[in-house]
């Protein structure tokens, strides 16, 4: 294989494009054009009859199939799994055999969280990547490897931490959830939060932090401020950070992620003094 066709490859799988859809590739710009024509037979005049006018007001059944929304019966459905569940394996199995979200059905696993459901800080991801889809577990990946080194700055692993995700199924090529995607998730994640009941909420990542604080701020101006997420009749310290893929990224936000980490570190011994 050239070096030219490797790069590629790597490329694509970076990008989340890792499977095939298909056993054979497809034109879809002939099968565009042989559509178009097709329409224009359909929409054009025959002999001795008027024009036909195209209706281009009215949804097309195909596109009305693609844009369907979950209704509120299955978003109920979600909450009373949710709520149902009085343990973390219950949870567990409640995602598990939760069909609404169309995410379960192109995931190779139910990425549910790994570390320790004792511990008194919770760390909430975005939705799993490509390696946590395989292996089944949250943040293995090149930006879990970084946020495990993050950890380890501050005296932590994930023997003293819990890490999750807003979202359980991995996205198809690692997209951004949809916000009807992260609604049907919600309940699962609010119930998640309950069971563990930590003592700091760690939001990674921008979409995670606007989920669980309805903020609308980027991350840039939410990281670094000390907010309260409302569970029961607690109120638990949330801390925004950082996503590591973003530093991968951009790796002179480190300073500002560092700062973040010790300010995370001062409140976990404030809280151990208290208690």
């Amino acid at each position: 294989m050239g070096n030219a066709v490797r790069e590629l490859l790597e490329f694509y799988v970076d990008a989340g494009v890792d499977c095939a859809l298909l056993d054979a590739p497809q034109d879809r710009f002939a099968e565009s054009a042989a559509e178009k024509a097709k329409r224009g037979k359909t929409t054009s005049a025959k002999p001795n009859q008027e024009p036909v006018q195209a209706n281009i007001d009215t949804p097309q059944p195909v596109l009305q199939a693609i844009a369907k929304i979950p209704n509120e019966e299955v978003i109920a459905n979600a909450q009373t799994l949710a709520k149902a569940a009085d343990s973390l394996e219950i949870l567990r199995k409640s995602l598990e055999g939760f069909t609404g979200c169309n995410l379960k059905n192109y995931a190779k696993n139910t990425v549910f969280a790994d570390g320790n459901p004792q511990a008194k800080i919770m760390l909430i991801g975005e939705a799993p990547g490509r390696d946590e889809d395989i292996q089944g577990l949250p943040f293995v990946g090149r930006s879990g490897q970084l946020l495990d080194r993050m950890l380890k700055a501050i005296g932590l692993d994930r023997k003293s931490v819990y890490i999750t995700n807003v979202i359980p199924w991995r996205p198809p090529g690692n997209r951004t959830p949809t916000p009807v995607e992260t609604e049907l998730c919600r309940p699962f994640i609010e119930r998640h939060i309950e069971l563990v009941a930590p003592d700091i909420l760690v939001l990674i990542g921008a979409s995670s932090a606007k989920t669980l604080t309805g903020r609308s701020e980027g991350i840039m101006r939410m990281r670094g401020r000390w907010t309260t997420y409302k569970c029961g009749s607690r109120d638990i310290p949330v801390m925004p950070i950082f996503h590591p893929a973003y530093l991968l990224r951009q790796p002179a936000q480190k300073r500002l992620a560092w700062q973040d980490l010790l300010t995370i570190k001062r409140k976990m011994e404030e809280i151990t003094e208290v208690s």
